[in-house]
């Protein structure tokens, strides 16, 4: 039998059928629950159950919530089913986003950042007005019909100019048939703004960023966003990268630090040679032996996967509280629907 779901905020209700998720249900009655990946790995469709519960395939939590996240109630709706009527709390959900849209945007440039990593600049149609938030994501329409993810580097895009990022992944289609062949004045299909991950400004707290690889994309766009803004809180960056060749950006984000207020910068290689007098290790580690206690802070992890479950896990067990934990997972695979990639 069909089960109810009530929305706190608003009053409103849908059924879910048993054979459906709590994400599927909502889209099938016209409930907006915001969601990326839908396999349980980004947290985008993570909501609150005020009363009652919801059950996983196989018992198994999904990526996106932690054991004592699921005992206080937080539920990841793109996996969550149902065994009795519920009530849930959609206030991270209820911000005013623009919807995306579908463009023709022309290559401006294509460049190597390092190795395996490229920087790719776009033109969007003159007259697209995108009203997007710093941290958003785009997809790219591919001929095949599959879609490719990628952070959108770019503060603004005032001037309709958009800045990918984009490791190459063994095997894929695009990163390593399509990319190395692209020249100014091609065109790419595009749909945009997408995604979840971006400055939460009402949070007002202190906060701590922590990107592995091409995750820094995103955190650049926030970070860059906020440059001269007084009203910028304190804000701690640590950059996981394997070598100090892969660290593009480190010339670039020392030049924030006068713009920032009380802007803290920490790369981490986890395979440095003996020359490196910086961090090493995992980036997540060095985050909990420079802050003991994250209970007054947001956080924002924009990465691996396994960088971000165990962050979250780390990070919980350090204080702090998973309604200021935003995360952005990007999911590396060769022929996936994807998250950011």
């Amino acid at each position: 039998m069909a089960h109810r779901v009530n929305v706190r905020e608003t009053g409103e209700h849908f059924w879910v059928e048993p054979e459906e998720t709590v994400l599927q249900a909502a889209k099938r009655q016209g409930i907006r629950i915001h969601s990326d990946c839908e396999f349980g790995g980004c947290g985008t469709c993570r909501i609150h159950v005020t009363q009652g519960q919801v059950q996983y395939e196989d018992d198994c939590l999904p990526m996106s919530v932690a054991d004592e996240e699921h005992a206080a109630g937080m539920a990841a709706a793109c996996q969550a089913r149902l065994v009795g009527d519920i009530e849930i709390s959609l206030a991270n959900h209820q911000d005013d986003l623009a919807d995306a849209q579908e463009v023709d945007a022309t290559v401006l440039s294509v460049e190597r950042a390092c190795s395996g990593i490229w920087r790719v600049r776009l033109q969007l149609p003159e007259g697209v007005a995108m009203d997007y938030r710093p941290g958003q994501y785009l997809n790219v329409l591919c001929e095949d019909g599959r879609t490719r993810s990628f952070s959108m580097a770019s503060a603004n895009a005032a001037n309709g100019v958009v800045e990918l990022h984009i490791r190459e992944i063994a095997g894929g289609r695009f990163t390593q048939q399509r990319l190395p062949t692209l020249q100014a004045g091609d065109t790419l299909r595009l749909m945009l703004p997408l995604g979840q991950f971006y400055w939460r400004e009402k949070d007002w707290r202190p906060m701590v960023m922590v990107a592995t690889g091409t995750g820094i994309a995103p955190i650049k766009a926030i970070l860059e966003s906020l440059l001269d803004n007084d009203d910028c809180p304190p804000i701690s960056l640590y950059w996981g990268m394997r070598n100090v060749e892969d660290l593009y950006l480190v010339e670039e984000i020392a030049a924030w630090a006068d713009r920032l207020f009380e802007f803290q910068f920490v790369p981490v290689l986890s395979n440095a040679d003996g020359n490196w007098t910086g961090a090493r290790g995992y980036v997540q580690h060095q985050v909990c032996e420079d802050f003991p206690d994250l209970s007054e802070h947001a956080v924002y992890l924009c990465g691996s996967p396994a960088m971000i479950d165990e962050a979250k896990a780390l990070f919980g067990l350090q204080g702090a509280d998973s309604q200021f934990v935003y995360a952005d997972a990007f999911n590396f695979q060769a022929d996936s629907q994807a998250l950011p990639a």
